[in-house]
């Protein structure tokens, strides 16, 4: 079974679970996200987690670094688009809604080194 372009990797792998294992895809889908919000969790708590046949993974300053960095060249983008006298209303509400994207991720990201 390919995943289609239309579903994301998380999703196609909900579905694909949800058939193999004849469970609902709605109860495949708590439990998933479930065990990522309990590894975000420990990920911020004691910056490493280990998941087994997945590997460790580890947070580090020059990752949070270059994460900011990234954020805040986007939040710059994002401040000009907004600057500019001929954006329409649409185009607007979507700049918006990516900004607050970017500043829910440094939010989480301040979380985790806090």
């Amino acid at each position: 079974m390919d995943k289609p372009i239309s579903l994301s990797v998380k999703n196609f792998l909900i579905r694909k679970m949800a058939v193999d294992m004849m469970i609902s895809e709605k109860t495949l889908e708590i439990v998933i996200n479930h065990q990522f919000g309990s590894a975000l969790d420990a990920l911020s708590k004691y910056r490493t987690v280990e998941l087994s046949g997945f590997g460790k993974f580890v947070l580090t300053q020059k990752r949070v670094d270059r994460a900011m960095k990234k954020y805040s060249s986007q939040m710059e983008v994002l401040n000009n688009e907004l600057a500019k006298e001929d954006v329409t209303e649409q185009k607007r509400k979507q700049v918006t809604a990516t900004m607050n994207t970017v500043e829910n991720n440094i939010n989480a990201l301040n979380k985790r080194i806090s």
